[in-house]
């Protein structure tokens, strides 16, 4: 089981965390999410509301990953795992209700990551290195 540390989970709350997704041909995405926050041990969550090509990808099934870097440190993560969409549900209200909050029109969905890998992005001899 994949478990994220203080250390980690506290770059994903202060840091941008950008998204990559691939779509049908291959072609690989990557997207910025400020929504993306911790939602377990194992996993993470973001808000979609854009409904582009992340979103597309991730209804078509795409893997994906997250990467985080505080570049002050230096030092970075990137979780590999499992989209799973949400358009309903406690979990998408529980963000609808956020992003009214914030003043932000309602999210097309949630998207929960299971994580299965966790991969270091820091500078030297560990980076890119499977972590867990």
């Amino acid at each position: 089981m994949k478990v994220l540390t203080p250390e980690m989970k506290e770059m994903i709350a202060s840091q941008q965390c950008f998204i990559g997704t691939v779509d049908a041909n291959g072609l690989p995405n990557v997207a910025p999410k400020r929504s993306t926050r911790v939602l377990s041990d194992q996993s993470l969550i973001f808000t979609e509301a854009t409904g582009g090509a992340t979103y597309e990808n991730i209804k078509r099934g795409s893997k994906i990953s997250v990467a985080v870097v505080n570049r002050e440190i230096p030092d970075g993560y990137r979780f590999v795992g499992e989209a799973v969409l949400q358009e309903s549900g406690d979990l998408f209200e529980q963000s609808a209700a956020m992003s009214e909050k914030m003043g932000r029109p309602k999210p097309r969905g949630v998207v929960v990551i299971n994580i299965t890998e966790i991969h270091s992005l820091k500078p030297g001899q560990m980076a890119g290195k499977k972590i867990v």
